[in-house]
């Protein structure tokens, strides 16, 4: 038998938790762990987007949706049932659960789908909206508990995830021999800041850069001081590392810089 195509997916869920219980973040990747059938397949980061505030839109603690890409010979219809089997038993029974996966190899206006996610970071949209939408651009968009109101938010961080310039990585990010995989400074934050170039850096992080909050790329023979847990971004369609600076030195960014994205 012939061997399906590899393809390109995006795969988005929201609405999956409620206070005290197992966060969509978490449940995102296990889901990505689950599509992994064999070792061509891959996954990237989780990215999180957060998305509007308003007391019409029912949310537990921030709402914000949860993405990650994956490159596998597994049809729709196999990813579909994968994820759907998985936000069915691990999702909070007060919860509003929606997926979206998009296949990147198929036609869709992509500036329509980034119009849409930058819309529900500032206005309440209607889930007739999200369905138009994803029926129009050929988007896999289901509810599965609730209200179903999770599939506003799933669709609009596949266009958020597309836009490129939003986004925070869920988890902190390890620093790791690439050979052994081992955790160089343990579980948890750096508790003592440590300098490292940025070519260092990336090369433990797999990171692809450090961008300043300015929006300027650090170059590698610059340093940085390491401290705390180490978060990184979404920005210009790369995993980048965020930094400030602190009295001429290279800092890893601080939760307050980290809300911008």
């Amino acid at each position: 038998m012939e061997k399906s195509q590899r393809k390109s997916w995006l795969i988005c869920i929201d609405d999956t938790d409620d206070i005290g219980t197992k966060g969509t973040g978490e449940i995102a990747e296990e889901i990505a762990a689950l599509l992994l059938g064999n070792a061509e397949d891959i996954s990237t980061y989780v990215t999180r987007h957060q998305l509007f505030i308003h007391p019409d839109i029912p949310y537990t603690s921030h709402n914000s949706a949860m993405c990650f890409k994956l490159v596998s010979q597994k049809p729709l219809a196999e990813i579909q049932s994968i994820a759907v089997e998985h936000l069915l038993t691990q999702s909070a029974a007060a919860a509003d659960p929606g997926l979206a996966i998009l296949d990147l190899s198929a036609s869709f206006d992509r500036q329509a789908l980034i119009e849409f996610g930058l819309q529900a970071k500032s206005e309440v949209i209607t889930k007739q909206d999200a369905y138009d939408l994803a029926a129009a651009q050929g988007i896999s968009l289901s509810e599965h508990g609730g209200t179903g109101q999770g599939v506003i938010g799933a669709l609009a961080g596949i266009g958020l995830r597309l836009y490129g310039r939003d986004g925070r990585v869920k988890g902190q990010i390890n620093l790791c021999e690439p050979d052994s995989g081992q955790n160089l400074f343990g579980r948890g934050s750096i508790e003592s800041g440590i300098d490292i170039s940025v070519a260092e850096f990336l090369r433990l992080s797999k990171l692809d850069c450090v961008v300043s909050t300015s929006g300027d790329l650090l170059k590698p023979d610059e340093f940085i001081q390491l401290s705390g847990k180490i978060k990184a971004i979404y920005w210009q369609h790369q995993f980048s590392l965020l930094v400030y600076s602190k009295q001429g030195r290279w800092c890893n960014a601080l939760k307050q810089h980290l809300k911008e994205y």
